[in-house]
């Protein structure tokens, strides 16, 4: 019996250690960006940055608008992140913008000089906000046309311009988003939808983008 006791003791030790060693532990975490923030029809908690959240008891603040640009304020999708993230919690130790597919889908009208000037007042507003907090982009994953290419790289060379760290989720992040087989699994309109995971594509993302924001 006490060998029993013993062990279980041991065993809670361990899992106690682990949780407190964890450096995310009880930090807070603001997400701004599109619908790939919003997760469009399907619930917050099934979105892989909610889970990211649970898994390290995190305090979770969700700030997606769907149909939301980087760039430029639209009627029915609302203020541009460039000048919506004043309105997040001024209290956050990591900040994640998911975001860049609706300024690629108006490319056409935006101009990829406005786009790179919104991308610009975005990174330089967020570090003054939270000049103590870990900041990342995630790009669309996209890739129906040449204008989400063009939309990832300016947001890599801005984000670089800052050092900002940047996932490349348009190249790197293992969901392939023209494969229509793909698309019956893992996103949440196999026929049309090129853009918003289901739960089972955000569990498949999650652990690529987890390893992203530990690593750095």
């Amino acid at each position: 019996m006490k060998i029993i006791l013993t062990t279980v003791l041991m065993l809670l030790g361990i899992a106690a250690s682990a949780q407190t060693s964890d450096a995310l532990n009880g930090k807070r975490i603001g997400v701004l960006g599109d619908s790939y923030v919003k997760n469009h029809k399907r619930p917050v908690e099934e979105s892989w940055h909610y889970k990211f959240a649970q898994r390290h008891n995190m305090t979770y603040y969700n700030y997606g608008r769907n149909g939301n640009c980087i760039s430029i304020d639209l009627k029915r999708w609302g203020t541009a992140m460039c000048k919506r993230y004043k309105e997040m919690s001024d209290s956050l130790d990591y900040v994640v913008v998911i975001a860049g597919h609706n300024d690629a889908s108006r490319l056409d009208s935006i101009g990829i000089d406005r786009f790179r000037q919104g991308m610009d007042e975005l990174c330089a507003g967020l570090i003054e906000k939270y000049p103590n907090a870990r900041i990342y982009f995630f790009t669309p994953w996209c890739q129906d046309n040449e204008a989400f290419e063009q939309v990832t790289d300016a947001m890599i060379d801005i984000c670089g311009s800052y050092g900002i760290p940047i996932f490349d989720a348009y190249r790197q992040s293992n969901i392939f988003a023209r494969s229509e087989q793909f698309r019956r699994i893992y996103f949440q309109d196999r026929e049309r939808d090129h853009a918003h995971l289901n739960d089972a594509g955000h569990d498949r993302f999650l652990p690529v983008a987890e390893q992203f924001i530990i690593g750095h």
